[in-house]
């Protein structure tokens, strides 16, 4: 098994205008990501509103990312559901797609209850034999595990082999499941949160990020630059793109979809998830955030014309 290390984009759902899900755009984000030169793929995570497709959906779709990547990257798969049950087809469902590990978020209902939560991941485990990366999210979206409760947790189940640490602050937890790594079998930890404190948790023993994939070839030389000692170009790279990942924070899935529209990747920007839209002032200055880096996301990477919405 290929040791997972670098950068990992979330795939998105990509939608036709009338909310269907369209398979050829993502399968063009999909060769987009790996043309950027990502060291794997994540699908469903967050960032691909996963809780907004139906479970035929998200297994149809695990399976159609399996035969788009035929083996050339490590993929994880998003296996986060209200029950084991759920949890365990999808995790069963990556694990027949060729990925390495399922990610999955720590549920509410067993939110205080350490005997439950450790039945869970052990079951889920035991029973998709998939390898199992926590996802350490804060409320709403996960629980938030103390630092020794992730531990503790990652020593009672073996098949918890990877945290993606995304409780803030994110930094110091990743610095202390480094230190304490020697009590579970965990193998390494990535950071999330868009990929808002990447360099920090880099310093910090993180081995990669997990961030959307609009401008996955900027993290992949910011990455690149901080494994070969070039701190001071990875940090230039890294404050060049903070104002976008800034707005992205407001956002979300609407700015990712936005900038993929832009750059000619899929024919619609539609969402089902809820939250706020990009009005024309929104528009506008993500028009310009794009032109200040737009020396960093060269077109000829990317197939069709670059698009503009005013």
């Amino acid at each position: 098994m290929a040791e997972l290390q670098g950068v990992f984009p979330i795939l998105p759902t990509i939608f036709h205008a009338d909310g269907s899900v369209d398979e050829a755009g993502m399968a063009n984000v999909f060769e987009y990501i790996l043309g950027a030169g990502a060291a794997g793929v994540v699908f469903p995570g967050l960032a691909s509103e996963y809780d907004m497709l139906t479970a035929e959906e998200r297994l149809h779709l695990t399976a159609r990312l399996g035969e788009w990547n035929r083996g050339r990257v490590p993929l994880i798969v998003g296996a986060s559901a209200k029950t084991v049950e759920e949890a365990i087809a999808f995790a069963r469902a990556g694990g027949e797609a060729g990925a390495q590990a399922a990610m999955v978020l720590t549920p509410h209902r067993h939110a205080g209850d350490a005997e439950a939560m450790a039945a869970f991941f052990e079951r889920l485990h035991a029973e998709s034999g998939v390898a199992v990366m926590l996802q350490n999210a804060p409320a709403p979206m996960g629980v938030g595990l103390g630092v020794d409760e992730v531990v503790a947790l990652a020593a009672r189940v073996p098949g918890i082999e990877y945290v993606k640490e995304e409780t803030m602050p994110s930094g110091h937890r990743i610095t202390a499941l480094s230190e304490q790594a020697g009590r579970s079998q965990v193998r390494a930890v990535f950071g999330g949160a868009g990929a808002r404190y990447v360099l920090d948790e880099l310093g910090r023993g993180a081995v990669g990020t997990m961030p959307a994939c609009e401008i996955t070839e900027v993290h992949v030389a910011m990455l690149a630059a901080w494994a070969a000692g070039d701190h001071a170009r990875a940090r230039e790279l890294f404050e060049r793109t903070l104002p976008l990942l800034s707005m992205q924070a407001v956002f979300r899935w609407r700015l990712t979809k936005a900038v993929l529209l832009r750059r000619g990747l899929i024919a619609s920007d539609k969402v089902r998830a809820p939250g706020p839209a990009l009005d024309a002032f929104d528009q506008r200055e993500l028009d310009i955030l794009l032109d200040r880096i737009a020396d960093l996301l060269p077109l000829d990477r990317v197939p069709g014309q670059a698009q503009r919405i005013r």
